[in-house]
């Protein structure tokens, strides 16, 4: 099956003019050019590991303005690389939650000082990195509510925070409490039954029983802890808001079913640990009220401006790229992830299922995979001489299938399965030392998409008529690569153009809750 470019859904307007107002399309009335207001904007922004970004689109899905701060560029003052620091155990990883405080004052200055007017802005949402926890003082939510327009949030902030630096998804110290949850609940199978992943040490369940068991002291002064979606949405709310279903599958507590916290994993992970998250999760599109007048007063949003619940990077992401039914979304980078509409999810061991974040009758799946630009360019290093080129023809040589030599490439150690090391089997079934160049190519892009295949299948994924594939990614532009996609999942493979998906899914949520 050929593999199909996705037409451009959004055209960018390129002005030509200085400075045309946000809200406005320029258009020629009797020969005089002109303006026309046509709508309200909608603002999605995205706290991710190394920048924050926003991103504005208008009532036609089109995106008019994008801005970033870089956390070790912008904010060199808390001494960040990559946007986190790493602990001497090499494990525990952490960020600063003043940091992201500072860096929301920092891009509202950035979309002002663009011309933006915030009273032009109907509504807005935003996403977080996953699994990353807030830990709130005691006394704060007074202080969200009391907020002084005169002064920037992270100074009025720097004291209401009980843990100084929030705990991060690549932090991998809580492997003690992750087998501690599992037998808990009756095993990992079991967990992931229930949570939709078995037990993860970036998940946050894990992350609050080690401050639990480590930093008591602090837990116990904690008056509310969020995720680093929910303490977005609660600075522009000006109140504590509540974690949205979505992300709140990826911490270990959640049960996906009932969308509703499971006893025995709070009772594992902390105690009391139901008040201080907020005894109800909320669908991702929920409305949480006005924004706060903090932000009314000193940058000139409107009152009516409203805050739709926040959610996680990837759940973001979804939104952002238009996934449907029977979608999938192909990322193609130094590590391959797949994002998947299900309708009947099948926890496993391996691979997570969440909330959709856009049908709150469906769920999402989200698998990781190590090995995956980087073990495709080792092979064409050492079958093509390290040309794409000769890569592609090698691989036009072969026909779909290899003639049934099949290829495992583990060159690091890989999450889906847990294994390391290569293996190839002739046509018999038989493991062979070695392939010549053309079937090796073939070997590793159909070995790998393979087992993409089939691990989607077994969280629920269905193969069928009307099925698409949304590839993004820097392997993307490779449409030969697309080919042998296309040929596994027997569906049409469609080009996604590389944009903050994450923020423009948010942008695209503040125009629906709205």
């Amino acid at each position: 099956m050929k593999a199909k470019k996705q037409q451009k859904a959004v055209t960018v307007l390129k002005w030509s003019i200085p400075d045309p107002p946000f809200c406005c399309d320029v258009i020629f009335q009797d020969g005089v050019l002109a303006y026309k207001v046509h709508s309200k904007l909608f603002v999605g922004f995205d706290i991710s590991t190394q920048q924050i970004k926003a991103l504005v689109i208008d009532n036609r899905l089109r995106t008019v303005l994008e801005k970033s701060i870089s956390y070790d560029k912008d904010l060199p003052e808390f001494g960040t690389r990559g946007g986190v620091h790493v602990g001497n155990d090499g494990q525990t990883i952490t960020s600063p939650p003043l940091m992201w405080v500072k860096a929301i004052d920092l891009i509202l200055k950035q979309l002002q000082e663009s011309g933006l007017k915030f009273s032009d802005i109907a509504a807005l949402s935003g996403s977080g990195q996953q699994h990353g926890s807030v830990y709130w003082k005691q006394g704060t939510r007074n202080v969200l509510r009391q907020l002084n327009s005169t002064d920037q949030l992270h100074i009025q902030l720097r004291d209401c925070f009980s843990v100084q630096t929030s705990p991060v998804w690549m932090d991998s110290s809580t492997a003690k409490q992750c087998r501690d949850l599992e037998t808990a609940v009756g095993g990992p199978l079991e967990l992931s039954k229930l949570t939709g992943s078995r037990a993860y040490e970036r998940f946050t369940g894990n992350q609050i029983a080690k401050i639990y068991q480590t930093q008591q002291e602090a837990y116990n002064k904690t008056e509310r802890i969020s995720l680093v979606s929910s303490f977005g949405a609660t600075l522009f709310l000006g109140d504590y808001a509540p974690i949205d279903e979505s992300d709140a599958s990826g911490m270990n507590l959640l049960d996906i079913r009932t969308r509703q916290w499971h006893p025995q994993a709070l009772n594992a992970c902390g105690e009391k640990l139901s008040s201080k998250l907020g005894d109800k999760v909320v669908p991702s599109s929920t409305v949480l009220g006005d924004i706060s007048g903090y932000f009314v007063d000193r940058y000139g949003f409107s009152p009516d401006c409203k805050v739709i619940a926040w959610t996680g990077d990837n759940p973001a992401s979804l939104a952002g790229m238009r996934l449907e039914e029977g979608d999938v979304i192909v990322s193609l980078g130094t590590s391959d992830t797949l994002l998947l509409w299900l309708t009947e999810p099948q926890p496993a061991l391996e691979g997570h299922i969440l909330v959709n974040p856009v049908d709150t009758n469906a769920y999402m799946a989200l698998l990781c995979f190590k090995n995956g630009s980087l073990t495709r360019e080792k092979i064409r290093d050492e079958c093509a001489n390290g040309s794409w080129e000769d890569f592609s023809q090698l691989l036009n040589t072969t026909p779909p299938g290899n003639h049934g030599n099949i290829g495992i490439y583990f060159d690091v150690q890989e999450i889906i399965p847990f294994a390391h090391g290569q293996y190839r089997f002739n046509d018999k079934g038989q493991e062979v030392s070695s392939f010549g160049a053309d079937v090796e190519i073939r070997a590793v892009l159909e070995g790998q998409f393979l087992a993409k295949r089939i691990h989607a299948q077994n969280l629920g994924y269905h193969i069928g008529p009307g099925n698409r594939i949304l590839a993004t990614g820097g392997a993307s532009i490779n449409t030969d690569i697309l080919q042998v996609i296309s040929n596994v999942f027997n569906a049409p493979v469609y080009i996604q153009k590389d944009v903050n998906s994450a923020a423009l899914g948010c942008a695209y949520r503040a125009k629906h809750g709205q």
